[in-house]
């Protein structure tokens, strides 16, 4: 069967695959990793795929559609996103009608919300929830028999006359090993020049080692929606080959990310990972997302077996706030992991998130000025971004703190992140505001600017992405929010 594996038009160079999609204002840009592991499974069952990112490609609808009826799919599968989703219903009804082949949609908004999905357009003819790499597979094998019963396929919800079914969960992959190596289909499919992490060296490779997540945290979309609150791994044996495979067939690439939602969450796994890097004399260096709570041996194994920066949620200053969320991690623990990884020789990609249950301009203030005393080597800062499905977004709309439901505001025209919390004293356009904020006062900083400025002469392998986070990142974070 012929299928497409769409991530729709929307806003150029716009991150669907993010935790919080939007068109980022550091430039980055995500590898559409989910699509891609299952068009590798797709691809190993024997189907013919394509796989077409069409906001990494600057592809605007009529282009897609272009490609898409030249390629003639029977089967069209399109990711989608809370802040997307009124756009990816549009494109599902131009496929439908230019090509007429059977439409599903994928993702975390869908897997979150399939009944309302459903009921938009009927043009979708289906919804895989959750993990949906073997659900897709099922679909398809399902498709091409003469009288396909959409039925069998465990994890579909699709509509019949005026009744939505849900068909029964498809489980979690216990075994990742199964899965082939969504490096494999980068090669075959996508322009890794087209993918950018500020904080990475640049070009870099994005895969995971484990999907879902054991912590808590109620804003985190993922774990809650698409891969659960249980850590699932590939063998060490499994993930080395991989990272043996990257270093052979992408000798551009500065980097290997894993992007696990955290990869340090089974620390002897890490240690084991480790140990083997440096056993086998395998050169090569890569970044991960991490906890707050890691201990001193296990980043200085990190940083020998080549780990250059550690992807980091410390959300707040605020111990209240911190157990309000359930992130399971204190402030003095914060403080003595940063010290540790600086000690280790690591750089420390600190996250930060205002506007959490309990916050108050004084916890924000007093956040800002906790990251500058940190002082990691890169900072975001977000505005709360509660999604469907997540435990955030039903305290937020029960308290009645939610803005509107009309999914289409929740980014702006230029698709960056339109806050849609506001609550007495703290308005979303005031929480915007102190992003902004946030930004220009840890940018700004002599220090920061020196620091980065000899990190560049020291290592110029951090020049390219400096140069590349730069040309956006300064045009947002010199201007005033309106």
């Amino acid at each position: 069967m012929k299928v497409l594996m769409l991530n729709p038009p929307f806003k150029p160079r716009f991150s669907r695959t993010s935790r919080s999609p939007a068109v980022s204002k550091g430039g980055c840009v995500y590898y559409p990793i989910w699509l891609s592991y299952a068009t590798g499974v797709l691809e190993k069952e024997g189907h013919k795929v394509m796989l077409l990112d069409a906001p990494a490609e600057n592809k605007d609808l009529e282009e897609t559609l272009a490609i898409a009826k030249k390629f003639k799919p029977e089967l069209a599968v399109l990711d989608t996103s809370t802040a997307s989703i009124m756009n990816d219903i549009k494109v599902a009804d131009a496929i439908k009608k230019e090509i007429g082949c059977f439409v599903a949609l994928v993702g975390t908004h869908v897997s979150a919300m399939p009944e309302w999905t459903l009921r938009q357009s009927s043009s979708i003819d289906a919804v895989a929830g959750h993990e949906y790499d073997y659900i897709i597979r099922d679909l398809a094998m399902e498709l091409e028999k003469r009288n396909p019963m959409l039925k069998k396929v465990k994890g579909l919800s699709y509509a019949r006359k005026d009744k939505i079914v849900h068909n029964p969960d498809m489980p979690f992959i216990e075994n990742l090993d199964e899965l082939p190596f969504v490096s494999k289909v980068y090669k075959e499919h996508l322009n890794i020049w087209n993918y950018f992490y500020p904080a990475n060296l640049y070009p870099e490779v994005t895969i995971v080692s484990g999907r879902g997540c054991p912590h808590r945290c109620t804003f985190c979309v993922y774990p809650q929606v698409m891969t659960g609150r249980a850590y699932r791994t590939r063998s060490i044996d499994n993930l080395i080959e991989e990272v043996q495979y990257i270093k052979k067939e992408f000798p551009q690439a500065k980097e290997i990310f894993f992007e696990d939602d955290t990869f340090t969450a089974n620390r002897y796994r890490v240690r084991e990972f480790c140990e083997r890097i440096i056993k086998e004399g395998i050169e090569v260096t890569w970044s991960c997302n991490a906890r707050a709570d890691v201990d001193y041996e296990t980043l200085q194994k990190m940083k020998e077996a080549g780990c250059r920066l550690l992807c980091v949620g410390i959300e707040s200053a605020e111990q209240k706030i911190l157990n309000e969320i359930h992130k399971g991690t204190t402030i003095a623990g914060i403080r003595r992991f940063m010290q540790d990884a600086k000690k280790a020789g690591l750089l420390v990609h600190g996250c930060f998130i205002l506007g959490n249950r309990g916050e108050t301009p004084e916890t924000i203030r007093k956040t800002i000025e906790f990251a500058k005393e940190l002082d990691p080597d890169t900072a975001q800062f977000f505005p709360i971004m509660p999604y469907p499905g997540t435990e955030d977004y039903e305290y937020y709309k029960k308290e009645g703190f939610l803005v509107t439901e009309d999914f289409s505001q929740w980014v702006t025209e230029e698709g960056t992140h339109n806050c849609m919390i506001s609550r007495p004293g703290l308005s979303n356009k005031e929480l915007v505001a102190w992003c902004d904020r946030g930004r220009r006062e840890f940018y700004m900083r002599p220090k920061f600017i020196t620091k980065t400025i000899l990190r560049g002469l020291k290592n110029p392998k951090e020049i390219p992405r400096l140069v590349k986070a730069s040309r956006t990142f300064l045009k947002y974070l010199t201007s005033r929010t309106k």
